[in-house]
Order: C-alpha cells, then structure tokens, then sequence
C-alpha cells in the first residue's frame, strides 16, 4: 500500500474536528485525521517503512478548491494558440485590443478568432459592425467573442464561412440582430447564436483537444481547484475527454452540465461517468449579461454616454431569452428525467420567471433533494433568496463582478441597484448552501480573491458596494469547499478533508481562517494533489521518508 503522512497545520473545513495535526492518505484516500499520533497510529505495519512524511512547516494544509461554475473544455480552447487572447485582465488598452485583432488578421488569412471584448473596461473601443469589420479585414472571416460570452461580432466572411444570412431563421434563445431591411448586422446574441460564428474557427483545435484540456486542468491546479463544474458541457466531447484522459491524464475532476434544448432529453443515462468525470446536470440561460444590455430587470439601465455606446435607448431594460412556457417545456423534460437544473439568471425579472416555473416543477414531480441551480443573480435580490431557498434551489454567485466591474455596475450602468449586486450574504442569510465562481475564461481562476471579495465587497479601486454586506470568513471558505462538492452532488467524495473522501488536497502558504480578507485574497497555492497524486508544485515542502 501507499501512504503519505502530512503532518502540520490543516484545515479540514469538517464541521466535526476543523482543525488538525496531521492527515494521513492511503491510496488516494484519507484514511486519518487528527494528531500525529491519531494519524501515525492508523499506519498498517507494512506501511511504516516506505511511509513519505511530509512536514509543512509554516503552510498549511487545506481540501481542494471546487470551481462549481467554470467552462473548462470551452476555456481550454479560448486560451489555446487557436483564439487570439484579448481579454481586458490581459489586454487593458484598447489600442492594444485593436493591434492584436489587426496583426492577427495579416497573419491569419483562413480566419481570426477573438475573446475578450469588454469596453466597459477597455475604454475607447466601440462595438465592431458587419460593415466595419468587412472594411477592416475584406475577406478574412472574423469572429470577436465578447468578454461576457453573450456576444459575438463577425463580418460577412465569417457569416458565409458559418452558412448565415438573411432568411437563417434564429436558434431557440438565441438572436442574429438584423437591420431595418432584414440583413444580418453582424452581431450574434446568446450561445447557440454565438456558437454558430465561433464554431468554423475553433475546428482545428480539436485536433489537438486532449492537449488543450490537459493544459487548462494544469492551469486549475496552478489555482488549488481540483473540480469544475462545466456549465457548457457538450457530451459529443465526451470521447474526446477519454483520449485526454489516457493520454495525457487529468489534473482535476469535472462534473459537466449538458446544454439545453427546447423539447430535448439528455444524451446520456443519469448514472455516467465516474468520480472523475460525470455528467450531472443541464443548463440552461434565462437571461443574458449585464454588459451587453440583457439582463431582464426590474430597473432600467442608467442613461449616460456609455449605456448609449453600448446601443441602449433611454429607459432600457433587458429581456428574457427564453418566455416562462418555453422555460416550462424545458425545466419539465429534463426534471422528468431526473436532471439536476442549472439556470443563468442575472436579473430579479429572470429569476421571478425561473422561480415561478421551477415552483411548478418541483410541485409536479414532488422533487425534494434536486438542488436546482441559479447561475450567477447579480440581481437577485434577499427575498428571492428567500423564497429559492424555501424551494431547495441554490445559488452559484459570481461574486468576482464586484471587483473588476464595481464602478462600472453603480456609475454606469445600473445606480443604487449596482451597489447591491452579487449579494452573496443575502444567499447565506436565507439558508442557502451558496458557493462563487470565476466563469470560465470571463475572469481568472482566482477563487480565494473571491472569498476576499464577498467578504469585503471591494472593487479593483478600494470602492465598497454597500449595498449589500460582506458574507463570514467561513462562508466565505465554505462557498469554494463543501457547499461547492454539495451542490455538484459530489459531497460524500470531495469537499472537506475527512476520512473516506478522496485525498484531494492542497498546500497554502497562509492560514486562510487567521490572515485579513486583503491577506486571503494574495494566497499562494504552493502544491496540488488529486487523489493523493502530486500535481503541482510551486514550492517544495519537506519530505522524508
């Protein structure tokens, strides 16, 4: 047998002994938390020879980080060579942005992909056209993907490489906007719509997918997380993620989240996969991003200079992607199936509508343990927490907004709503088992930022959106530890460090329950283990034998 001895300061986030001295692993297990002697004593006597001790010394020992709302197979191929990377937390200066795109297109003549459109933060831009973009790259197909995912801007290149044009009729939630005279504008809305420009510039990266993913798994360790959810899963992927699997090994397990169809069922069986890749979810999106003018709200978008860039009359207000019937029809075919929901909702209008129609759901099939999901609420306001709580619905909250678009949410865009958005404490004060995110490539894997962040609701210029309150330090924690392993149905594998679960663990130079929230934030992962196996190593621990 194989044993590891870990001896130090660790926090198991186990409600029954948080604290310890020692753990020790077997076999990719815990098989013993609690002093050193506790764990030394639970040693089988042939393992006491070859036993690897490590002594962590002023670090401490904590469970893996859980991402419960990533787009891992998505992102490895958006931060691949394939897509030109010009994400504002990369390429800040819009000068910069335009250089990028317009270097690419000379060197690029089968087609240019970008990600990372923002100009809310990359001051300056202005949202390409059809039009412009014809002017600027002629017959090079170009696709720019909007920082928010929710956006793409192609010209007629792209359009005719993708099969579009003026009688392509739209995908169920999704739009081509269209001029008076009914030609495309060279703007596409929401993900199927957005899918059918990226997708014939992103084919040859399948080549070499398994590569991909094994390097954004890497990038995941790298961060402590050692599970995502993917919230974009495609089940065609599926071998893909095999071939990558035996060739390259995986460096963090995922729990994908099939996209939906109006009228459609699963691909897959309920019982799939294993505990380190399994499907265990559908998604779905009610509304769309607050950067881009479509969050279905109850309060309109302020009228100043950049909601008019943005192409919002006075007075705007988002709408839905989907009516509450075709909510209905989906939220019932998959919940009949036995499909844990997963729903985007930013706006308190969106939510309503998911509520109102996962009430009717969950009251038809009598559901109790469903741990139906809502993505993201920057709207979401405390009695919706409330009543979605009352319901068993939980909440994945993207609280990493506050910090790289907190002016931009209260000047901007939306006022006194703004400063309110991302209410993480209001899910914890309604019982919720809620947890945060980063979403794929839209911010970095950056999960103890976020905990500093709902804890202090502070944006990137030192600025409090007070119109909410910071959540505890042990919410905080738990949204990226155990309320993250519930709400991916995985809490009996992963989560805490408790004997049984699996030994995924990771070694920090900081006692994350002692340090300040601007102390958390700065955290360094400094080793990764996924079932008791060395992933990452930034910094060597001491080991004997």
């Amino acid at each position: 047998m194989n044993a590891t001895l870990f001896v130090g300061a660790v926090v198991t986030m186990n409600d029954a002994t948080p604290q310890a001295g020692a753990v020790l692993v077997r076999d990719g297990r815990i098989a013993a938390v609690g002093s050193e002697d506790e764990a030394r004593a639970a040693l089988e006597p042939d393992e006491i020879a070859s036993l690897e001790v490590i002594e962590l010394g002023d670090r401490v020992l904590l469970p893996g980080l859980i991402e419960p709302h990533g787009h891992p197979t998505s992102s490895a191929v958006l931060l691949s060579d394939h897509v030109v990377d010009i994400r504002p937390v990369i390429v800040p200066d819009a000068g910069d942005v335009m250089r990028l795109i317009t270097d690419a297109i000379a060197q690029r003549p089968g087609g240019v992909l970008a990600n990372g459109w923002d100009p809310l933060l990359q001051r300056g831009l202005q949202d390409p056209t059809r039009e412009s973009l014809d002017a600027l790259a002629g017959d090079v197909p170009v696709v720019i993907l909007h920082n928010s995912g929710h956006t793409a801007f192609f010209n007629s290149a792209a359009a005719r490489l993708a099969g579009l044009d003026r009688d392509t009729p739209d995908p169920a939630g999704s739009s081509y906007v269209r001029d008076e005279a009914g030609d495309l504008t060279g703007v596409a809305l929401e993900t199927a719509a957005v899918y059918s420009v990226v997708g014939p510039l992103i084919g040859g990266a399948y080549a070499e997918f398994g590569a991909l993913v094994a390097a954004e798994l890497r990038r995941a360790s790298a961060a402590g997380v050692t599970t995502l959810g993917d919230l974009s899963w495609e089940p065609d992927r599926a071998p893909l993620i095999g071939a990558a699997r035996a060739t390259f090994g995986l460096t963090a397990r995922l729990r994908g989240y099939e996209m939906s169809r109006p009228g459609g069922s699963a691909s897959v069986a309920r019982d799939n996969g294993d505990d380190l890749v399994r499907q265990i979810g559908i998604k779905t999106w009610a509304d769309g991003s607050p950067w881009v003018g479509n969050v279905a709200t109850s309060f309109s978008y302020l009228d100043n200079a950049t909601t008019a860039a943005m192409g919002l009359a006075p007075g705007h207000r988002g709408a839905a992607n989907f009516s509450a019937e075709q909510l209905l029809e989906i939220s019932r075919a998959y919940a009949h199936e036995g499909w844990q929901l997963a729903c985007h909702a930013h706006g308190d209008i969106a939510i309503d509508t998911v509520l109102d129609v996962w009430e009717q759901v969950i009251d038809e099939f009598q559901l109790t343990d469903h741990r139906f999901r809502l993505e993201h609420v920057g709207a979401m306001t405390p009695a919706q927490f409330e009543r979605a709580a009352a319901l068993g619905v939980t909440a994945s909250v993207f609280v990493d907004h506050v910090h790289y678009w907190g002016d931009v949410l209260v000047d901007e865009l939306f006022g006194a709503p703004g400063a309110r958005w991302a209410d993480a404490q209001a899910a914890f004060a309604a019982g919720m088992r809620a947890t945060f995110h980063n979403d794929g490539t839209v911010t970095p894997l950056e999960p103890f930022r976020n905990m500093s962040v709902a804890m202090t609701r502070l944006s990137n210029t030192g600025r409090a959106l007070d119109g909410a309150k910071g959540v505890s330090r042990d919410d905080a924690l738990r949204a990226h530890t155990v309320n993250a392993a519930w709400q991916l149905r995985s809490e009996n594998h992963i989560g805490s460090i408790e004997p049984g679960k699996y030994a995924d663990l990771i070694v920090v130079d900081r006692d994350p329950c002692v340090v300040t929230p601007e102390e958390l934030a700065a955290t360094r992962v400094l080793a990764t283990y996924l079932a008791g196996d060395l992933v990452f190593e930034r910094e060597r621990v001491a080991v004997s034998g």
